[in-house]
């Protein structure tokens, strides 16, 4: 497998796409339809790689970063149509900021026949302990644990969630409503059952990195119990999912509490919750991204997603529906049109060694 053509949007000072042209003998063209052609007049390449993001990008309202995600795909199902052939493509990352554009996209690979693969790295990096769930388990409520800022890492955070929920009776169902609350909120929506403290507790305990005292001195420590947390978090954030077949989960972006991303459920007729930790290998050894790459060329040499885009596409219309949320006051929101249903693969796409 190798690199036969390069399109770069922004060049600002640094950048080393000329530099890698020359070192590895591909070309670099001025646009994406250029890029698939490689210069001639038909569709050149077996598979294509987009990665929206860095770069000098204006914000929306919500604080979304506008890449170019949706444009750079539509150019190339028009290169697609044009030339009567169709290739796998990955797109890193959350699809859009916009639901609709990502549903597009979605549907382009379905209407055309061509595999589509998105998402995060998270799902496919190792888990401490290494945890699936059952394919059709029960689960009762689900919360997960992130840190970061609003869009991306929260995508980041909701897509690990999603990766795991996903495996319930039924598959997915899609959402039927969501609401972001910040801030002291937060900690009386737990105190009156929104959320889960036990499951907090459960997915606190997978975290390497407790700060505040253990920082300090070394210590283990229960933070919640001591009160650490709420000393930690200046403004902590609560993302309620409700899904369609009533399950509900919460995404906690607690930034100041933990510097690692971890998950708890409780399913039914389990006497304590099921959790993880979504291991992110330290800088500057990023080996879970070579996780994800390991998932793309399987869709490259297969032309087989190996799992559904529609998981990348839910959860960029749950988070693009939060962000709403807090725009609008941090009300409820009802979500009708993400009523996305697909089934998970059956096998764990994780990796295990």
């Amino acid at each position: 497998m190798e690199v036969v053509s390069l399109f770069v949007d922004q060049k600002p000072e640094g950048d080393q796409s000329l530099d890698r042209a020359r070192e590895f003998g591909f070309s670099v063209y001025p646009t994406i339809a250029e890029a698939l052609r490689c210069g001639g007049d038909k569709l050149a390449v077996d598979a294509v790689l987009s990665i929206g993001e860095h770069g000098d990008y204006p914000h929306n309202e919500k604080n979304q970063v506008l890449y170019p995600r949706y444009e750079f795909f539509k150019e190339c199902v028009k290169v697609f149509e044009e030339d009567g052939r169709a290739v796998p493509i990955f797109n890193d990352k959350h699809l859009s900021y916009s639901f609709e554009k990502a549903k597009e996209m979605v549907d382009d690979g379905h209407r055309l026949g061509f595999g589509v693969l998105a998402g995060s790295s998270l799902p496919v990096t190792w888990r401490l302990p290494d945890v699936e769930l059952p394919l059709e388990c029960e689960i009762e409520e689900a919360l997960m644990v992130g840190v970061g800022g609003s869009d991306p890492m929260d995508y980041h955070a909701l897509e690990a969630m999603q990766c795991m929920i996903e495996r319930r009776k039924g598959g997915e169902t899609g959402v039927a409503a969501v609401q972001l609350i910040e801030g002291d909120a937060v900690w009386q929506a737990g105190k009156d059952g929104r959320w889960s403290y036990q499951l907090l507790e459960a997915a606190l305990s997978r975290s390497d990195t407790p700060c505040g005292l253990t920082d300090e001195d070394g210590r283990t420590q229960d933070m919640i119990s001591n009160g650490e947390i709420y000393r930690l978090v200046e403004n902590p954030a609560a993302y309620f999912i409700e899904y369609n077949d009533g399950l509900r989960a919460t995404l906690l972006m607690l930034n100041g509490a933990v510097r690692d991303y971890c998950f708890a459920a409780q399913l039914k007729n389990e006497p304590v919750p099921v959790s993880t930790q979504f291991f992110l290998t330290p800088t500057p050894n990023v080996t879970y991204s070579a996780c994800l790459i390991a998932k793309i060329e399987e869709l490259f040499e297969t032309g087989i997603a190996p799992y559904p885009a529609e998981r990348t596409l839910l959860v960029s219309g749950t988070l693009e529906s939060c962000l709403t949320s807090r725009l609008q006051g941090h009300v409820r929101l009802e979500t009708p049109h993400l009523n996305v249903e697909y089934r998970p693969p059956a096998e764990s796409q994780h990796a295990r060694r």
